[in-house]
């Protein structure tokens, strides 16, 4: 199971810390991958960080704002966002993902707004 916190209402310029949690599995061998969804669009990647070595990907529209780290001892990944804009405003979730299973967060909203 996949559990996403953190979210909530932010003004433009602001931050947010976005946790993903697991329970029942070991996050550190599957890749994890944060994506968010806004109304009327389709779920974007946003970020993920490798199961291997912790190379971290970032989409375009996030790099240089959102970093993704992950936390072995407390078996949680991480998603920082800062300087967030309105265009970030969407339900944010989290994926976990290796070759035999994946498994999905039930989503936390994130809401960009002054």
């Amino acid at each position: 199971q996949l559990v996403e916190s953190g979210g909530g209402l932010v003004q433009p310029g602001g931050s947010l810390r976005l946790s993903c949690a697991a329970s029942g599995f070991t996050l550190n061998y599957y890749v994890i991958g944060w994506f968010r969804q806004a109304p009327g669009k389709e779920r974007e990647g946003v970020s993920c960080i490798s199961s291997s070595d912790g190379t971290t990907y970032y989409a375009d529209s996030v790099k240089g704002r959102f970093t993704i780290s992950r936390d072995a001892a407390k078996n949680t990944v991480y998603l920082q966002m800062n300087s967030l804009k309105p265009e970030d405003t969407a339900v944010y979730y989290c994926n976990a993902q290796s070759l035999a299973a994946g498994y999905w967060g039930q989503g936390t909203q994130v809401t960009v707004s002054s």
